[in-house]
């Protein structure tokens, strides 16, 4: 079991400069990193290491990263791997996928494109976000309701729109549709629209040409090329800049876009799943979103219920966080006392605070059983209920804000941006009240 809440991640890049700053970056969001700079080494690594994540560069001195994907996923089959190269192309982005990898991050880059990697493949170990756990052996009728649409509309290239609070499993929904349908065996990509801004966007989905603008060094491939044939999660929809949303309309009225900074008309075949935790209608009614995209887009509509509404689920979805969280370490398991005590829980941040809380509680745990008092240092489901002009101190009432923050985004900066201040101040309130 990992006895820390970062991944373990291993860079593999034959540039010294490179694995210096990955690491540095990647250290710095609290995350265990080793570097190798050869595939020799790369493979004794994983052979005696758990890692989470691998960042590795497509060209290793004589040899090429594309086979070393398949290498590492035999010895690591759920390790997810990350491509990062200076020559991306459509072909090798495509095949790169084909063979194992997760997501491809194109040269040069910033450190906060090497963190957001990390923080999706954390969001994912900490959610537990696999299709066959957290879904199909559902109890509550709304999920079972949301499931049977799901499987009815998998096997369709319909576009399909996720609703549901933060943390309600939408990606998790989104990867269920992509693994039930034709395009299984094809890339699956997800891209996050609160995270970068519009132009820098338009170069993820689209991908971008040569000098169309500051940094632009090299022909980019974005993600719709990288999916083709398969499915592209735009998560957080709602959050869609308005100079984008035409393209995006045109993409899935025509099935065609072009590069930024490029004329040449490019076809695509490529289904799009959409999520949102915000009322889209609302949205468009205040000019922040079109009324003909969100038609488009809402061609299926599946809603989430939070887990408050789905309490008879609770068991069995601490029982599966509990499993990834112990995969390959020490087996733990709750007593009646403590799945009692979750299920007295409003989770208001739903799945990821289900999984943050239990992931405390065993990295903590002393023992084999988790017991009630494991989640004492957590926010019960009467101190979560605190709102402003409640009778209670100024300091409380802003200890359970931090919290539900914290609890409904994925990162520290994220949390820190939707607060107001900086991660910083962010980082100490956190220490200051044990979250």
């Amino acid at each position: 079991m990992s006895q820390s809440t970062g991944l373990s991640i291993l860079v593999i890049d034959d540039e010294p400069s490179i694995r210096r700053s990955v690491s540095l970056c990647l250290e710095l969001e609290g995350h265990a990193v080793r570097s190798v700079g050869t595939p020799e080494d790369a493979l004794d690594q994983a052979r005696t290491n758990g890692f989470d994540l691998a960042y590795v560069d497509l060209r290793l001195g004589t040899r090429s990263g594309l086979d070393l994907i398949p290498e590492l996923l035999v010895l690591r089959p759920a390790l997810k791997i990350v491509v990062i190269t200076a020559f991306a192309t459509v072909e090798t982005a495509v095949e790169a996928m084909r063979r194992g990898a997760w997501d491809y991050l194109p040269k040069p880059f910033e450190p906060s494109q090497v963190a957001l990697a990390a923080s999706k493949v954390l969001a994912l170990r900490q959610t537990h976000a696999d299709p066959a756990s957290l879904l199909p052996e559902s109890r509550s009728p709304l999920m079972r309701e949301a499931l049977h649409l799901a499987r009815q509309v998998a096997t369709r290239d319909a576009t399909v729109l996720l609703r549901g609070e933060s943390g309600t499993g939408k990606s998790v929904m989104a990867r269920f549709l992509h693994e039930q349908s034709a395009r299984r065996e094809r890339p699956f990509a997800t891209v996050s629209c609160p995270t970068l801004t519009g132009e820098l966007l338009a170069s993820e989905l689209f991908g971008h040409a040569k000098g169309s603008f500051t940094g632009a060094v090299s022909d980019t491939v974005g993600r719709i090329e990288a999916c083709e044939g398969g499915t592209l999660f735009l998560d957080e929809i709602g959050e869609l800049p308005l100079e984008i949303q035409p393209k995006l309309l045109r993409l899935l009225q025509e099935r065609e876009y072009e590069r930024v900074g490029e004329s040449r008309t490019r076809k695509a075949d490529v289904r799009i799943v959409a999520a949102t935790h915000v009322d889209l209608l609302d949205a468009v009614r205040h000019g922040r979103f079109r009324e003909d995209l969100y038609w488009r887009l809402n061609v299926v509509e599946i809603c989430l219920p939070p887990l408050r509404d789905r309490r008879e689920d609770l068991p069995d979805l601490a029982r599966a966080l509990l499993s990834r969280i112990c995969r390959g370490g020490q087996e733990l398991t709750f007593s009646t006392q403590a799945l009692e005590v979750l299920s007295l829980r409003d989770w208001p941040g739903n799945l990821r605070e289900l999984g943050n809380v239990i992931e405390r509680a065993a990295v903590l745990c002393q023992g084999s059983v988790l017991g009630a008092e494991a989640f004492n240092g957590s926010p019960t489901r009467e101190a979560t209920t605190g709102k402003a002009g409640d009778q209670m101190p100024l300091e409380r009432l802003e200890e359970l804000h931090i919290r539900r923050v914290l609890a409904g985004t994925r990162t520290l900066d994220e949390a820190a941006t939707v607060l107001g201040i900086d991660a910083a101040t962010l980082w100490r309130k956190r220490k200051r009240y044990g979250i």
